[in-house]
């Protein structure tokens, strides 16, 4: 009977035991889960908060990356102008701006004080100012990078019509380069034939040129070369061509000019020329030129031809005394 006592005893005692370890293991399960699945409810929300800052960070780079990208879209003219209002045109699609504006260089920028002021530099000099006003607090990083593809587009601009300036314009004298000029000669030549216009052609030469080059140095004759051809275009009309033929000859053209305007007109440059000394370096220097005239179509009708005649002409006035105005056929 003590036997089975003692043996129901330890049979409790196991069981209890037992129960105690088996609640004690599945605390500790129970407390592993828990923290498990606190941390996995941590990692899902952060992996969410991840992956929203993933998305606005993507959505920011690409609308940043569409930001520069607009410089292709400004950059479809070489028009200042056109530029601009492309550049508004891409503006308004990012940014909100009340009032954008470009100003000239010597704008009085007073009355911007509230504006952005982005200055348009190029090659260390100031061109003018884009100004913008009324950019709330969270678009000015924008307009700043759109600006910056502005400044881009309107420098691409400028530069390209400033190459197209030297290509056309002889730098010294600022009248049209040969090249250019023989281009409008035949333009000219073209449309007088098609609305059978006349129009007269002036080979003007400076006297003596080497002389005083040699003489007073290439700075003077540079001061000659300008200030003749300042008197020039002083004494002809706005829609007559004027060009550095040579290196001491000037070639203008008269459209719709006959003989007897022609003559008045090299008449009134050789004049001109020769009431105006030349006050250069302590020098006062007399100059005077020589011109042929040759008319389209009365004495040619072949650009080459035409040239060659008031060269002759031209040739005559030297010949015959300098300062003087020779018509193609006909001495004066």
């Amino acid at each position: 009977m003590l036997t089975i006592i003692i043996l129901a005893l330890l049979t409790l005692i196991s069981s209890f035991l037992f129960n105690k370890i088996f609640c004690l293991k599945l605390n500790s399960r129970k407390k592993q889960y828990e923290e498990i699945r606190s941390n996995y409810e941590r990692l899902s929300q952060e992996s969410g908060e991840l992956t929203a800052n993933n998305i606005d960070l993507k959505n920011e780079l690409e609308e940043m990356v569409a930001l520069y990208d607009i410089t292709k879209e400004i950059c479809k003219s070489l028009d200042e102008a056109k530029v601009f209002e492309l550049f508004k045109e891409q503006i308004g699609r990012y940014v909100k701006v009340k009032d954008c504006k470009l100003l000239d260089k010597d704008t009085d920028l007073s009355a911007y004080n509230d504006y952005i002021i982005v200055p348009l530099e190029i090659d260390k000099t100031n061109a003018g100012y884009l100004v913008a006003g009324g950019v709330e607090e969270e678009y000015k990083d924008k307009f700043n990078i759109l600006a910056q593809q502005f400044v881009l587009g309107i420098k691409r601009a400028i530069l390209y019509h400033r190459v197209q300036e030297l290509a056309i314009t002889d730098s010294l004298t600022g009248v049209l380069s040969r090249r250019h000029w023989l281009e409008r000669f035949n333009q000219e030549l073209e449309r007088s034939k098609k609305f059978k216009y006349q129009f007269s052609f002036l080979m003007v030469d400076i006297d003596h040129f080497k002389t005083f080059n040699d003489r007073y140095g290439h700075l003077v004759g540079d001061a000659i070369l300008r200030s003749i051809s300042d008197r020039i275009k002083e004494n002809i009309r706005q829609v007559d061509l004027i060009g550095r033929y040579g290196g001491e000859e000037f070639s203008v053209i008269l459209t719709e000019t006959d003989k007897e305007g022609a003559l008045l007109a090299a008449e009134r440059i050789r004049r001109a020329v020769e009431a105006n000394d030349i006050n250069i370096y302590d020098e006062s220097l007399k100059i005077s030129v020589s011109i042929g005239i040759a008319v389209f179509p009365g004495d040619a009708v072949r650009p080459e031809t035409l040239i060659e005649k008031a060269d002759r002409a031209l040739y005559q006035a030297k010949q015959t005394g300098r300062n003087k105005v020779c018509v193609c056929g006909v001495d004066k």
